[in-house]
């Protein structure tokens, strides 16, 4: 079965419109937006105060591995552009929010607990980008003293 959404025709900026809509009405406050030098939505940061804290979140999909993933599929020849997967990756991005709100509105989740590896640190880099980078030491098993 090819990857989700894989033939969306929906634009990137109305693809991220949908999530700045439903992220506004679950308590985002400041989001911004970056491209790169071809003018491809790249990343989409926001904002949720979390206990009086501004924590900021970034979303940057992965372009290259949906278009790895569509070939994978043998999705047709005419779909697998860069462009074509940009725009399947904001739509798995809006899905995948979508969810995780639904999780937040139900009270099964927090944001922060969801949401937590797009924290965005002091110094620009996301909590999953410092646990690559720094390894896996948070991650260990716990023992019990």
């Amino acid at each position: 079965m090819p990857i989700l959404n894989y033939t969306t025709k929906i634009q990137p900026e109305k693809t991220v419109s949908e999530i700045q809509a439903r992220l506004v009405k679950n308590g985002a406050r400041q989001m911004s937006f970056q491209y790169n030098d071809d003018g491809t939505l790249e990343a989409l940061t926001f904002q949720i105060v979390i206990d009086s804290i501004p924590v900021y979140f970034s979303l940057t999909p992965d372009f290259e591995g949906v278009l790895t993933a569509m070939e994978k599929d043998k999705v047709a020849k005419n779909l697998l552009t860069k462009e074509q997967a940009c725009r399947v990756a904001w739509r798995i991005e809006k899905d995948w929010i979508e969810a995780q709100l639904a999780k937040i509105e139900a009270g099964l989740a927090s944001p922060l607990q969801l949401f937590l590896p797009y924290a965005v640190a002091n110094d620009g880099k996301t909590f999953y980008q410092k646990v690559i980078h720094y390894g896996t030491k948070l991650l260990q098993p716990y023992e019990k003293k």
